[in-house]
C-alpha cells in the first residue's frame, strides 16, 4: 500500500516545497495540494525534483472564497472565469508535472448549473488531453458543504459518461462516502473502473484515519484485494501537529 499527502491539511503550516519534503522525510510515496498558486511553480517543481514525489493533483480556484465561493465549474453565467480558472489549473499542473487537476463545481443547482458543468468539463478534458493530464470530479458531502452541486458518487459517474471524455475520472474519498452514502467497500468495488484517485479520512471528524466509524485497516485490506495500487491520499485534518498524527502508517503496515 501506498499513500500520497494531502497538504492541503497535512503540514499546512509551512510553505509548500517544505511540506513536500517533510512528505518525503515521514515516508509518504507521493503528495496533492489544493491551490498552489501563491507558489512559484518553479519552486513546487524543484522540491519534487529533489524528494522523488510525484505531485497527484491539484484543484482549480474556488473564485471569491470572501463571498462563500467553493468552485466555479457549475455557475452559469461565470463561464469565463471557470475556464481561465481550468487554464491556470492545467498549465500550473504542467509545469510542474501534476498528474491530475480536480474541476470545482462550486455552490449551485438547477439543470442550468449541471449543463454548465459538464459543459466546462468538456473544455477541461479537451484542454488536460494536449498535456496527458487528467480530469477528477469528486462529490462533496451534503454536511461540509450544503448546496454544492456534486453531491454523490452516483451524479458523478453520470456526469462523467454524460461527457464522455476517457481522462475524466471521479475522485472517491471515503470521508466524503463515508458520511453521505456509507457502504464504502460496496461503493468502491463498483465504482472501481470509473475511479482516479482514493482519498480517506476518519468519519464524521476527518481527523487521521485510526479512530471513528470506519475501519480502515478493513478498507485498505480489501482496497489491495481490488488490486489498486496507486498511492491513497491522506486527507484528514491533523490538528496544529502532523507529524504527531502519523503512527497510523507504522501500525498498517506492520499489520498489511
Amino acid at each position: 500500500m501506498k499513500f500520497s499527502a494531502n497538504l492541503g491539511f497535512l503540514w499546512a503550516d509551512r510553505p509548500l516545497p517544505d511540506a513536500i519534503r517533510a512528505a518525503r522525510t515521514a515516508g509518504f510515496d507521493a503528495v496533492e495540494c489544493y491551490w498552489p498558486y501563491h507558489v512559484a511553480a518553479e519552486d513546487v517543481a524543484d522540491a519534487l525534483a529533489e524528494t522523488g514525489l510525484p505531485m497527484l493533483g491539484l484543484n482549480t480556484s474556488r473564485g471569491d472564497v470572501s463571498a462563500g465561493e467553493n468552485g466555479l465549474g457549475a455557475l452559469p453565467g461565470r463561464e469565463p472565469e471557470a475556464r481561465a480558472a481550468i487554464d491556470q489549473a492545467i498549465d500550473y499542473a504542467a509545469a510542474i508535472g501534476a498528474a491530475n487537476v480536480h474541476v470545482m463545481a462550486g455552490f449551485a443547482e438547477g439543470r442550468a448549473a449541471h449543463e454548465t458543468f459538464v459543459a466546462n468539463l468538456a473544455y477541461a478534458c479537451e484542454r488536460a488531453s494536449r498535456n496527458g493530464t487528467g480530469v477528477l470530479i469528486e462529490p462533496l458531502n451534503r454536511h461540509d458543504a450544503p448546496g454544492y452541486l456534486l453531491q454523490t458518487t452516483d451524479q458523478a459517474v453520470a456526469i462523467i459518461a454524460e461527457v464522455g471524455a476517457p481522462n475524466l475520472r471521479l475522485m472517491f474519498d471515503c470521508y466524503h462516502v463515508g458520511r453521505t452514502e456509507g457502504d464504502i467497500i460496496t461503493r468502491l468495488t463498483a465504482l472501481l473502473p470509473h475511479v482516479g484517485h482514493i482519498q480517506f479520512a476518519s468519519v464524521p471528524d476527518r481527523g487521521a484515519p485510526d479512530h471513528g466509524e470506519i475501519d480502515y485497516g478493513h478498507v485498505f485490506a480489501e482496497i489491495v484485494r481490488l488490486g489498486w495500487n496507486k498511492p491513497l491520499g491522506a486527507e484528514y485534518k491533523p490538528g496544529a501537529d502532523t507529524d504527531a498524527t502519523l503512527g497510523w502508517i507504522a501500525r498498517w503496515e506492520a499489520g498489511a
